[in-house]
């Protein structure tokens, strides 16, 4: 199968995991050939400025800094729009940091667990793919993505079932954020005053707790419920535009 050859540059600090890596490409990918080896970044800022390759495989934590890859990442996509980049990484369980590096611009993640760099891994980066993950990091996605769905699903539930208008909703996020009634009767668009909001409030407590538990409800209590009913959402706690 004649593929099309390429350049890589390997940025690795540990010398065995190094020569496991160029093992793995000089057998799965007899059509790469590697034009160079980093330690550390600057050894590769050299590297590159002698050659630019096709793919830059990055290992994230370098030097016992787990920034620089990402740092290194975000250089090379501003610099070298066209180049590829894969990391290949032992930070299996940093998610902020594969978070960084995908907004810092590689194309795909590799963790080194599980069945390591494939071949198909790197052909599917060199082919144009975005988000190119090996099973351990899919799965951490996936996790991540049902739960945001569930709670997306819980919170439109809540809305359909305690009959939340856009104006409760109004009411309780910012009330959640701080402001008193006055500075929510501010608000664009808000056509109440002080003394309906006081009545939407206990409106609220009414529809939102049990009967025996409405004695001294205050604006706390029913922010707190409605977080714990998912009618606001601590991840989507903004206020609006003034």
């Amino acid at each position: 199968m004649g593929m099309d050859s390429f350049k890589i540059i390997i940025v690795e600090d540990v010398k065995l995991e190094l020569k496991g890596t160029e093992e793995i490409i000089r057998t799965e990918l007899p059509e790469a050939e590697i034009i160079g080896t980093a330690m550390n970044e600057g050894e590769f800022w050299c590297l590159i400025k002698k050659e630019v390759p096709d793919l830059l495989l990055l290992d994230l934590g370098l030097g016992g800094s787990t920034t620089i890859g990402v740092d290194i990442c975000r250089q090379v996509r501003l610099t070298y729009p066209e180049l590829r980049i894969l990391i290949f990484t032992g930070e299996i369980l940093n998610e902020r940091l594969w978070a960084d590096v995908l907004k810092a611009g590689a194309n795909g993640i590799i963790l080194k667990t599980g069945e390591l760099l494939t071949r198909n891994d790197v052909r599917q980066v060199m082919d144009g793919r975005n988000f190119v993950f090996n099973e351990p990091i899919l799965e951490k996605i996936v996790s991540r993505f049902m739960k945001s769905v569930e709670s997306e699903r819980l919170h439109k539930d809540a809305l359909i079932h305690y009959e939340i208008d856009e104006y409760d909703e109004r009411f309780l996020r910012h009330l959640a954020l701080g402001y008193t009634k006055e500075m929510i009767t501010n608000l664009r668009g808000m056509p109440f005053g002080v003394k309906s909001l006081e009545k939407r409030q206990n409106d609220l407590i009414s529809r939102l707790f049990d009967t025996n538990e409405k004695g001294g409800i205050n604006a706390t209590r029913l922010v707190v419920k409605a977080l714990q009913l998912h009618i606001i959402d601590l991840e989507h706690l903004e206020p609006d535009e003034e």
